[in-house]
């Protein structure tokens, strides 16, 4: 049998002599890009890093606006326009033509990252408002259909608004993330409010400082909720006041100087960020308010005792235990409430508020005169009017003489009795009289306030009640409303102003006259 064993054999190595292999470092993550070859840059002899190489493209890309063309699916882990092929480069451009224009078609996450990051490097705005304004909107109208995007922009956003040290409240930020700060800016925000604008101050904002979490309330949950952010900021801005003016020392904490801190912010994390533009981070200073025990437990029992207060008010059962507020507080809290719930809740019950244009008010009332006159007129003067010529299109006629009549009246003149509406239509040579009267052979009996209303009516408003009482109103109602250039539902409108402002009620519902009223007009006369 043949042995085919082999004898082991070991080699002697000195480990006392340096290794003549030089180290390999591993790459960073931030400069490893899928790129074709044709898109790496040279500058000034040397390779651009994958952001500065986006920077330099987005810059030639910014301007550019695509056709429409066809949806291409784009999904990368570190988008850029290196990665995406000739169908998405087209897409892109024709879809960030169309968000610039307002709208927002559905589109990749990859998609919107492209545009963001070419906001965030300072390119596609010519001013840091400007920037900001479109970084909300896409913000806005993308979080709901791509919700990842809430986890990257509440980041950004913030990181946007420090380095561009923008006015812009960062409260706005929290809001559109829901409620979410970094703490360290939480702090610094609600020291703003407090100190400066009371008004700023909301429940969300108040909620990282309470001592429990006052979303596992029943009656927070049970429609608390809405009570708590109508009340709490106001009773917090009240209590603020109350202090400030009997004991010289609001809400806010007193820190000494000492006690101030500072942060360094690493800008636009896992973002495609050239740091050479805004620096690779930024720093504020802050006092840390979220860590003073004094004013956890002040905001919390604030709180409690308006909670306590409002589910008394609301008829809730049951209320809230634990450390209670001081009585010359916890009374000051409990009358204002008494007496602002009783406010608002006396203002629900009450009628809506017409608001009336009163530009649109006077040109009726001015042009309901002008027919006033312009009948009165004709019938002291029927024997001197003469035909005049008017063009092909439908157009209301009215007496020259009646306007300058208007000019020289007299106080006699102007206490006449109001005329009902009536409207000269002439079409070509041929003149008929539409106007809202009544058959008087039936024997309708009227109210003052209905001829007062057929006083007030336009001419298109008579034309479109006629319509109202046609076979066809829809289309009657469309085919006025393009001759007058305007639209149905605007007509109705004015009919209705006219009508809350002399029967006191509205006259239209759902594109009809109301049935309480349709027997008024059986008799108009067409």
């Amino acid at each position: 049998m043949k042995d085919n064993s082999r004898q082991l054999e070991f080699m002697e190595i000195d480990l006392s002599e340096e290794p003549v292999t030089a180290a390999v470092p591993v790459p960073d993550r931030s400069t490893i890009v899928q790129q074709p070859a044709h898109h790496a840059m040279q500058h000034r002899g040397g390779i651009l890093s994958s952001e500065k190489r986006f920077v330099e493209e987005a810059k030639q890309w910014s301007e550019l606006e695509g056709d429409v063309s066809p949806w291409a699916p784009f999904m990368s882990y570190w988008p850029t326009y290196g990665v995406m092929n000739e169908a998405q480069r087209k897409w892109y451009l024709y879809w960030r033509k169309e968000v610039r224009q307002g709208r927002y078609p559905d589109t990749d996450l990859s998609y919107l990252f492209v545009h963001i990051y070419e906001l965030i490097n300072g390119i596609g705005w010519q001013n840091a408002q400007d920037g900001y304004d479109q970084l909300k909107q896409l913000w806005l109208n993308y979080r709901e259909r791509l919700p990842q995007l809430n986890i990257y922009m509440q980041e950004w956003v913030v990181d946007y608004v420090l380095v561009h040290q923008m006015e812009t409240s960062l409260s706005e930020v929290m809001d559109l993330s829901g409620g979410y700060l970094p703490a360290e800016m939480l702090d610094k925000e609600l020291q703003r409010v407090l100190q400066d604008k009371m008004s700023d101050i909301s429940l969300s904002m108040l909620q990282r400082y309470y001592d429990y979490d006052i979303t596992l309330s029943k009656f927070y949950r049970d429609g608390g909720k809405e009570v708590m952010e109508q009340y709490i900021p106001r009773v917090m801005a009240l209590v603020h006041s109350y202090l400030e003016r009997t004991r010289e020392v609001g809400l806010v904490p007193v820190f000494q100087p000492n006690e101030e801190r500072t942060v360094e912010r690493i800008l636009f994390r896992k973002a495609v960020y050239d740091d050479s533009i805004y620096g690779r981070s930024v720093s504020f200073r802050y006092m840390p308010i979220g860590e003073r025990a004094e004013f956890v437990q002040m905001v919390t029992r604030i709180y409690r005792c308006t909670e306590n207060k409002l589910r008394e008010l609301l008829g809730f059962r049951g209320r809230l235990r634990g450390q209670t507020l001081e009585p010359e507080l916890a009374n000051l809290i409990e009358r204002y409430l008494d007496k602002a719930y009783a406010i608002d809740q006396a203002e629900t019950v009450e009628q809506p508020v017409i608001r009336i244009d009163t530009e649109k008010l006077t040109s009726l009332q001015q042009e309901s005169e002008y027919v006033r006159l312009a009948l009165t007129i004709e019938d002291d003067h029927s024997s001197e009017v003469k035909d005049e010529e008017v063009d092909s299109a439908n157009v209301a006629s009215i007496s020259v003489d009646a306007l300058e009549a208007r000019d020289e009246m007299t106080p006699t003149e102007d206490s006449m009795e109001p005329a009902p509406s009536v409207v000269e239509i002439t079409t070509g040579a041929s003149t008929a009289s539409i106007g809202l009267q009544w058959d008087v052979s039936a024997e309708v009996d009227l109210d003052e306030q209905w001829l007062l209303f057929a006083k007030e009516l336009s001419p298109p408003q008579v034309q479109a009640i006629h319509a109202l009482l046609g076979a066809n109103p829809d289309t009657e109602l469309m085919r006025l409303a393009e001759q007058y250039g305007t639209m149905p539902t605007l007509l109705l409108d004015e009919i209705n102003d006219v009508a809350m402002d002399t029967i006191g009620d509205l006259l239209i519902d759902g594109e009809r006259i109301v049935p309480d009223y349709i027997d008024v007009f059986e008799h108009v006369k067409r």
